[in-house]
């Protein structure tokens, strides 16, 4: 195939942006609905082995039967004949800009939340594959796309129904370091085999390396591994149960392993306590250094006016002492109980209270008036997009996983700029996606959407 061929008068290759072993990906327009799309093309002689157009049929029905935000979306499937007489096979699916997390694994292992985040979201999509009787059988981190609106699972060319005994030339097919060991022994296809690559996954983002050092099917046919599978060791902050749970999805036996889902559940849920744990020690350092100005003030005032009443020396003594900051001592101490006491001070006048108007409100509630957002600056708006979150999440009302992905593809669009308009509707249609799925509550969508048409008029006005 070659740019400016069209395929079937409607797909004209503009550009290739990738290729496989026997088909290519290019970008291309579509004529009749005038929008940009990606086309994986096998491009063959007509009386060749038609084994790849059964291969890539399969692909276009498995991803089409998949409906998920996080997975590939595929729009048609076709063949042809080409103006070079040959023989093309194509599947038209969504063009997602992004880049793939193996390139991005060449710069250095992920934080184990970012890690924890893209693992649940690719743990989630095949947990939705399974229930409809699909398996991916090469997720691998070549299979991966970052895009601003998060990970996406790519690539189902090797997909097989549950409990199918695929033939050799399927069987043929995979990425060895991720191969689970009952694949090689020919074994009917199970969900099992995705949660082992999934957990070869989860330790590639947390190490940058493979737990296994085979990575040829020669090598893995004669690996002979005993004791238990490796754990991703020296990752900084992460929690047991996740280093637990990498370790069982590698089990050797596929019963031994958890579902797609548990591990999405356990992910998520290490994430949230993560993040509360996060928060009580935001929380008990604010609390710790307020405590101790509260003493260091009280002892200064003990120092200077020792004829404090006795109630109130006791409540300052009392800060110090929780504080663990002593009280200054008296140099001057009363002689009685009566020479501590001071008259009781006048109440101030009124005008002496400071103007406190009832619109002001924390950010976790600030919800925009009609003019809220032509004076907000660009900081002021994603700060208080973030507040909103975190607040969700403290409340319970969006999934800690859900807020982290929400916060990423909005600081994504900010930084990058490139095209926001779009980059905008990208982030609220993951917001809409995320609401109809019951990830977060109503009342969050609605404050959120606000947050988002605030840093719309925010981006426009810094332009």
């Amino acid at each position: 195939m070659r740019e400016g061929d069209v395929l079937t008068r409607r797909y004209r290759l503009v550009e290739q942006i990738a290729s496989g072993g026997m088909s290519a990906i290019w970008r291309a327009f579509d004529q009749s609905l005038h929008r940009t799309v990606a086309i994986k093309v096998l491009d063959g002689s007509v009386g060749g082995d038609h084994g790849g157009r059964d291969l890539i049929r399969r692909e276009a029905r498995a991803t089409a039967r998949l409906i998920h935000p996080d997975a590939i979306e595929v729009y048609d499937y076709g063949e042809t004949v080409t103006a070079r007489g040959r023989l093309a096979a194509y599947v038209v699916m969504r063009l997602l800009d992004g880049r793939p997390l193996s390139e991005r694994l060449t710069e250095g292992p992920l934080p184990w939340r970012e890690a924890a985040v893209i693992g649940a979201r690719v743990a989630v999509v095949l947990a939705a594959a399974h229930q409809r009787g699909i398996v991916h059988r090469d997720v691998t981190a070549e299979n991966v796309l970052l895009t601003p609106e998060g990970a996406k699972l790519l690539d189902f060319g090797i997909a097989a129904f549950v409990g199918e005994h695929v033939d050799k030339r399927l069987a043929d097919f995979g990425t060895p370091p991720y191969v689970a060991p009952e694949r090689l022994s020919g074994a009917s296809v199970h969900p099992a085999v995705d949660v082992y690559a999934l957990g070869v996954l989860i330790f590639e983002m947390m190490t940058a390396t493979l737990p296994y050092p085979e990575t040829t099917w020669e090598a893995v046919e004669s690996a002979r591994r005993t004791g238990p599978p490796p754990a991703p060791r020296g990752v900084a902050g992460l929690p047991p149960e996740v280093t637990d749970l990498c370790r069982s999805c590698l089990a050797q036996d596929p019963g031994e392993r958890p579902s797609a889902q548990y591990v999405a559940d356990t992910l998520t849920a290490s994430l949230s306590a993560a993040r509360d744990a996060e928060r009580w020690v935001r929380r008990a350092r604010m609390t710790t250094v307020a405590v101790a100005a509260l003493a260091t003030w009280t002892a200064a005032l003990l120092w200077i006016q020792p004829d404090l009443s006795a109630p109130v020396a006791a409540v300052v003594t009392a800060a110090a002492s929780v504080s663990g900051t002593p009280p200054a001592p008296d140099p001057d101490p009363p002689a009685t109980p009566q020479a501590a006491r001071s008259p009781e001070p006048p109440d101030p006048p009124a005008s002496a209270a400071p103007d406190r108007p009832d619109s002001v409100r924390s950010p976790a509630g600030w919800e925009p008036g009609p003019s809220a957002g032509s004076h907000a600056t660009l900081t002021q708006a994603v700060g208080r997009f973030d507040a909103v979150l975190s607040a969700g999440e403290t409340s319970g009302s969006i999934r800690a996983d859900v807020a982290l992905d929400l916060r990423q593809v909005v600081h994504n669009l900010v930084r990058s700029l490139n095209d926001p308009g779009q980059g905008l509707k990208d982030a609220r249609r993951k917001l809409d996606d995320r609401a109809r799925e019951g990830s977060l509550s109503p009342g969050v969508h609605e404050k959120l959407a606000q947050g988002l048409i605030l840093i719309g008029i925010a981006l426009q006005n810094a332009t």
